[in-house]
């Protein structure tokens, strides 16, 4: 579906008829076509506001999604994305990303919408919101997710916005940081204690070998299952071997590096658990944990630190130029985060999942 049907006219517009120190308050929303190269200029404005929000919010130590990468995701299969963008005078001050599942969740719906800092106040989040909400029930879905961050030392600037219009946080999430280079020999010792002699951990650069793709389908659902969601109305994803290797072709396709660690189980061969991390080209010296997971049933051997230190071990040594390993765990996996103050992270930021059932 191309991104206009999502919307009547192709278009919403917006106008408050106010004036704020002389300039109009009007603005208008329009799609953006990520993948229409026609379309380059406003796709790079969209993202710039997200950009300008993660500076608001974290300095230069925000996290963003370069183009190419969120081309990628465009181009995902099991998603349907749409974004649209708030133009006032000639300029791209406000912009919205929704993400709507195809293959499981159903019910679900994603939005990311952004204001500039000196646009706010004119309604222009408001605008975009009811876009999103629009989009998704205009596609049958009842449960609206939005995400919010903030730094370690400041507040969360959209507590108000959101509680306003019917939202309530369902997950509350500690952003935290590993420096890189890491103590190696505390790293080793970690990957060599005792108590985990029938698993073996393997590590690779990049290439997911064919043979784990099987295992890491399995992984990639039990993920959806095992990780605490807290109140996250998120259900069980459905998972097989040619979603998780399109999945890692299409961030390789955006040149992001990948290193990934699995647990094997030597009793039976299969796959119990992984970890993944990735980098970006346009950040190169920070690495972004994805997912980590060991099987419920093959918990209480330390496998989740074991694999942590030894993608840590790889990453030093294939990507040297990476200073920080960034990662994202819910407040209440409390396992998670002491594996993680044992690796030696610190937290720095904080998100909260908002969810909104009709």
């Amino acid at each position: 579906m191309p991104l206009t049907s999502f919307l009547t006219n192709g278009s919403l517009r917006a106008v408050s008829g106010r004036q704020t120190r002389g300039v109009s308050d009007a603005f208008e929303i329009r799609p953006v076509d990520l993948l229409d190269v026609a379309q380059t200029d406003a796709a790079v404005r969209w993202n710039s506001v997200f950009d300008a929000v993660q500076q608001e919010l974290f300095g230069d130590e925000g996290s963003e999604w370069s183009l190419a990468e969120l081309r990628a995701l465009q181009r995902k299969p099991d998603t349907k994305r749409a974004c649209f963008a708030a133009w006032s005078d000639g300029q791209v001050v406000g912009a919205l990303h929704v993400m709507l599942p195809l293959r499981d969740n159903l019910h679900l719906a994603v939005f990311w919408p952004a204001v500039v800092p000196a646009a706010r106040g004119r309604g222009i989040g408001s605008a975009l919101l009811g876009t999103a909400e629009r989009v998704a029930t205009e596609h049958g879905r009842s449960v609206f997710l939005v995400e919010s961050e903030w730094s370690g030392d400041g507040t969360d600037l959209a507590e108000g916005f959101a509680t306003r219009r019917g939202y309530v946080v369902a997950q509350t999430m500690l952003r935290s940081e590993m420096a890189l280079p890491a103590d190696v020999s505390g790293l080793r010792a970690i990957l060599d204690s005792a108590g985990a002699e029938d698993y073996a951990i393997e590590s690779v650069v990049d290439d997911l070998p064919e043979q784990w793709l099987e295992d890491r389908a399995v992984l990639a659902q039990r993920m959806s299952t095992d990780a605490p969601t807290d109140d996250v109305d998120w259900k069980e994803e459905v998972w097989d071997a040619e979603r998780v290797r399109a999945g890692h072709e299409e961030m390789r396709s955006a040149g992001r590096r990948i290193i990934e660690s699995v647990a094997r189980d030597l009793p039976t061969g299969r796959l119990v658990g992984f970890t993944r991390v990735e980098v970006s080209p346009e950040s190169p010296d920070r690495a972004y944990q994805q997912d980590t997971l060991v099987l419920r049933e093959h918990r209480g051997h330390g496998l989740g630190a074991r694999l942590k230190a030894a993608n840590a071990l790889l990453l030093m040594e294939a990507l040297p130029t990476v200073r920080a390993i960034r990662t994202w765990n819910a407040d209440s996996n409390r396992h998670m985060l002491a594996v993680n103050r044992a690796l030696g992270y610190a937290v720095d930021g904080y998100s909260r999942e908002w969810q909104k059932q009709v």
